[in-house]
């Protein structure tokens, strides 16, 4: 990797992310800016990642800690409760002896940067007297709602009048919060663990948000006058934004095996440009057969080929088998993809997601237009943010008149039509550049999040690089 010759830092970060991969990836990347700019930079997984899939890179160092289930990971565990309480207690006893291991070989940590998922690892690194930065994943907008909630400030369940108006943010519906408030009550545990992001973040030397200030200007300047920010992201490799770093081959962690990625690239390079719809819903994605169904039938009825990522136990066991054997000639079927490498390609059209934050970063930062499906947590609220407030796509709907919460077929079609081939597509693809361009200019020389980085590094430990 090319340094920064302008300053050495030394500056050693260990970064601690949630362990899965939209947390872990995102923080790698940063890892990898750091080094970029003269720090030393460690990222420490769990043993359970570790064991399955040996994961490497060229510039940032590998440890690892232990979540109490170090055989199976999160499946190991009886519910989401039982594992954040068993990540708690042997995650700070690891993280002390990781600590302890890197001050006896006289390569100590200066910061600690956490996901704010887990906010014990501040505890630990306070204890310690190292410096503590909280790194959100998820969008400040979506952040800046759960602030509220955690506070009080927003009353759950929420009842006052509708829509919510937030400052800094566009007037909210309920359908358009995130889903832990739009549908109160559900996954208790999930929800606690996004409100006690806040519950010490006071007490951090540094909150990163994983964002850019052009993207979210209005929240993020509401949000910094109760808790002041840095904006680094977005946090994509360099090779898709900014040609300064030369990172390193390995560009994420991969939990799951891949499909041969040269067949994918080779299959896309022989479509016609902006013809083709990738259709990926998350590595934690469980969409009913129902759903799966109309998704198969609503793709059929736009003609556009296509590219879908499935499980393959999904593909046969969800999907209609008659689409399957109709589609030989039309679309390709993977069970994991390059979501950048797909993404850059010039034969994608139309990304339909579930709008998880990476998703929708990645989808902005190369200017690819979306169809948004979501289905918990932060995606119901991105997507109200692709379509309302950032113009890169259009969120489907299922029927007011059917409870079962399903999309149909028509909507589906519909929605694809409308961003591959409708005027309204046109302009979704003019604001999807628009966003590409900003997201570059964010993070290169001089760009808000570049420089905010620079400010992270600046008050930890500086010399200069004569001395």
């Amino acid at each position: 990797m090319m340094v920064d010759e302008g300053k050495v830092y030394r500056a050693h970060i260990l970064a601690v992310p949630y362990p899965s991969q939209g947390h872990v990836n995102p923080m790698l990347q940063f890892c990898k800016r750091l080094v970029f700019k003269g720090a030393k930079a460690t990222i420490a997984i769990t043993h359970f990642i570790s064991n399955t899939i040996s994961p490497k890179s060229d510039n940032v160092a590998i440890d690892t800690i232990s979540d109490g289930c170090d055989d199976g990971g999160f499946m190991q565990a009886e519910n989401v409760a039982d594992y954040l309480t068993r990540m708690e207690i042997a995650g700070s006893r690891t993280l002390e002896q990781l600590i302890q291991k890197y001050q006896e070989c006289n390569n100590p940590f200066d910061c600690i940067v956490y996901d704010a998922f887990l906010p014990w690892v501040l505890d630990v690194a306070q204890k310690y007297d190292i410096k503590g930065a909280a790194f959100f994943t998820q969008a400040c907008a979506v952040n800046y709602v759960y602030y509220y909630a955690h506070h009080g400030l927003l009353k759950l369940p929420v009842s006052t009048p509708l829509p919510v108006e937030l400052p800094g943010l566009p007037p909210l519906d309920l359908p358009d919060m995130p889903s832990f408030m739009y549908v109160h009550g559900s996954y208790p545990a999930y929800f606690q663990m996004v409100l006690s992001q806040f519950s010490n973040v006071d007490k951090a030397d540094f909150v990163l948000v994983n964002t850019f200030y052009k993207l979210e200007e209005k929240v993020i300047d509401s949000m910094t006058k109760v808790c002041p920010l840095l904006t680094i992201g977005p946090t994509l490799p360099s090779l898709y934004l900014d040609n300064r770093v030369e990172n390193d081959h390995n560009y994420d962690i991969n939990l799951f095996q891949s499909d041969s990625q040269s067949t994918i690239i080779n299959w896309l390079n022989t479509k016609p440009p902006a013809s083709i719809v990738y259709i990926a819903f998350g590595s934690m994605d469980n969409l009913p057969k129902t759903q799966m169904e109309e998704i198969a039938w609503g793709l059929k009825n736009t003609n556009f080929d296509f590219l879908w990522t499935v499980r393959d136990s999904d593909k046969e066991n969800k999907i209609p088998k008659d689409f399957v054997q109709a589609s030989c000639d039309k679309g390709l079927f993977v069970h994991w993809s390059p979501q950048l490498e797909v993404l850059s390609n010039k034969a994608v059209g139309c990304f339909f997601s579930h709008g998880g934050w990476n998703s929708t970063t990645e989808a902005l930062s190369l200017g690819v237009p979306m169809v948004v499906m979501p289905q918990w947590t932060d995606q119901t609220m991105d997507a109200k943010l692709v379509q309302d407030v950032w113009g890169l796509g259009v969120r489907v709907r299922a029927r007011a008149d059917v409870a079962d919460g399903i999309v149909r077929r028509e909507e589906i079609e519909g929605c694809i039509r409308e961003v591959m081939e409708g005027e309204k597509g046109k302009e979704m693809k003019r604001n999807a550049s628009k966003w590409r361009d900003l997201a570059k200019e964010a993070v290169s020389e001089g760009g808000t999040s570049d420089i905010n980085i620079q400010t992270f590094l600046s008050k930890l430990t500086i010399i200069s690089a004569t001395e």
